[in-house]
């Protein structure tokens, strides 16, 4: 645990002590699944996943935790057991009625890169407009709880600029610039004499530098259309254009557009840098019709043009009040599927109790003249509410193929949610 968290714990001990609130939940889960070595002999296995979300409030300050811990029960992997920090951040908000400031591990929303780091994170917001910047360390692997030891080589750094003066029109122009740290390692190698030995292989930092837009305009209830666009600033080229809208015909008749430019996002400095990727555009339009409010048709077709192919999709269902039922059918050079599911849950005693089942069976090959392999999928469960902050959750899924055949699994998971004022 390095000090700088250690630092963030003891400013907030006095927010946990005197918190004038405290929300979060527990959940502990437990999933079997059998694992086949060389000799086609199975292990059991039972993972334990414990997760916990904290916050303690007080007035326009927060301390906002999210944990996980995991291991097996039994048969232990070698990772075991493990502990997980997902948030462990610091947050004053309002602060001169115009900051919002979060210190210490949190999640990162961009176009591009999401995800978390550890560091700073600064919003100003004033009438219609607001500028948020951010700097700090990336995570390292498996979420511990440690900060980088190279932030001048393992970081991200950017920010965004938002502004919506314009009635049903919003705008914002983002940057990000995220520098990953490879991970250094040995190798064998031929000396000059044709001698085997064993180098330290030092890779260079790989970057990603991107500018973003995005814009949106929407009237409730009749029109939505969003676009991003994304700018590779080391390659200097366009990276990715996205366009997708919804106009809402009438009140039971909408209709849905899609379009996606997307050049392989490759990081500067890699060795992937050096293959001929080709770009893809991808185009889908669809339709649905709501009948009554318990009965409703769905259809969508999908396009993909790439370099030098292209393939499709067609997906078609109906929502019901006794369920979904879906067809989804792809073809081309991403492969062929045929395949049809159904999932229905029905709630009894007013939520007391929610069973649940679903069914689906899947045909695919990889290509035209592939051999044709199978798919069948099963899930059954049920959720019980005794009380508003307890629920219990029980799963079975079953899956059927050539390569996991009678592959049974089981889920159990406790929720418990809590909200405290003092």
């Amino acid at each position: 645990m390095k000090k700088e968290f250690l630092l963030i714990i003891l400013l907030s001990l006095p927010l946990m002590v005197s918190a004038q609130n405290l929300n979060g939940s527990f959940t502990s889960s437990f999933y079997t699944f059998e694992r086949y070595d060389a000799t086609n002999t199975s292990d059991p296995f039972i993972r334990n996943y414990e997760a916990l979300a904290l916050n303690f409030n007080y007035n326009k300050i927060s301390l906002r935790t999210r944990t996980n811990f995991e291991t097996n029960l039994g048969n232990s992997l070698d990772s075991d057991p493990r502990v997980r920090f997902y948030n462990l951040y610091f947050e004053a908000r309002d602060i001169f009625d115009a900051f919002t400031l979060k210190l210490g591990r949190q999640p990162l929303f961009t176009p591009v890169a999401g995800g978390l780091f550890d560091g700073v994170n600064l919003k100003f917001k004033y009438a219609n407009v607001s500028v948020t910047g951010f700097y700090g360390g990336n995570v390292p692997a498996y979420q511990k709880l440690q900060m980088t030891d190279d932030l001048k080589n393992d970081y991200v750094l950017g920010g965004k600029f938002e502004v919506n003066f314009l009635e049903h029109f919003n705008f914002g122009l983002s940057y990000i610039d995220k520098n990953f740290k490879p991970l250094d390692f040995t190798a064998w190698r031929l000396d000059g004499n044709l001698n085997l030995i064993q180098i330290l292989i030092e890779q260079k930092s790989n970057q990603y530098k991107f500018l973003s837009a995005d814009a949106s305009y929407f009237i409730d209830g009749a029109i939505n259309i969003n676009t991003k666009y994304e700018y590779d600033v080391n390659y200097n080229e366009t990276s990715k254009f996205e366009i997708d809208g919804r106009v809402q015909a009438t009140d039971n008749f909408g209709i849905d557009v899609y379009y996606n430019f997307r050049e392989p996002k490759i990081r500067y400095n890699s060795i992937f840098s050096v293959f001929d990727y080709g770009s893809t555009q991808e185009f889908e339009g669809g339709a649905d019709y709501r009948f009554s409010k318990d009965f409703s048709l769905f259809g969508k077709y999908g396009y993909v043009k790439y370099q030098d192919d292209n393939s499709g999709r067609i997906n078609l269902g109906a929502t019901t009040k006794y369920g979904t039922l879906s067809y989804r059918k792809s073809f081309g050079y991403a492969g062929e599927l045929d395949a049809v599911s159904f999932y229905t849950g029905y709630s009894f005693a007013e939520g007391f109790i929610t069973p649940s089942i679903g069914i689906s069976f899947t045909n695919y090959k990889l290509s035209k003249d592939s051999e044709t392999a199978s798919i069948t999928a099963l899930l059954g469960g049920v959720n019980v509410r005794p009380w508003r902050d307890l629920s219990f959750d029980l799963q079975g899924q079953y899956f059927n193929n050539k390569i996991y055949k009678n592959d049974f699994r089981l889920m159990f998971k406790v929720n418990y949610w809590f909200n405290t004022n003092f």
